[in-house]
């Protein structure tokens, strides 16, 4: 029997909310450590994050992935990531805007 998308969805949100978890128990530094997603640019900790390939997603970003993969919505990671395109620019422009600001400080 196929799942609903709203079960797919719980059911991800489940699974990564576990992984997050598990990071952090594994490695509690994980969730100070931080790194910028290539998914959706925003800094992210490194609990949680997975690397697909080339490129590491936050937990949230995780949660987009596996549920598009699982939807089929996509059948490669650098779908996501083209998709995304837009907030990245958007948290790019964020940074830029924070460091100018920190500099004329």
């Amino acid at each position: 029997m196929k799942k609903s998308r709203e079960e797919v969805v719980e059911e991800m949100q489940k699974v990564v909310e576990q992984m997050r978890l598990d990071d952090i128990e594994d490695n509690p530094e994980s969730a100070n450590e931080y790194f910028q997603c290539d998914a959706c640019g925003d800094d992210s900790t490194l609990a949680g994050s997975i690397q697909y390939g080339h490129y590491r997603l936050c937990n949230d970003c995780v949660l987009l992935a596996e549920v598009g993969f699982e939807l089929g919505q996509f059948k490669k990671i650098e779908e996501l990531i083209e998709k995304m395109e837009d907030k990245r620019l958007v948290a790019d422009c964020k940074f830029l805007k924070q460091e100018q600001s920190r500099l004329d400080n």
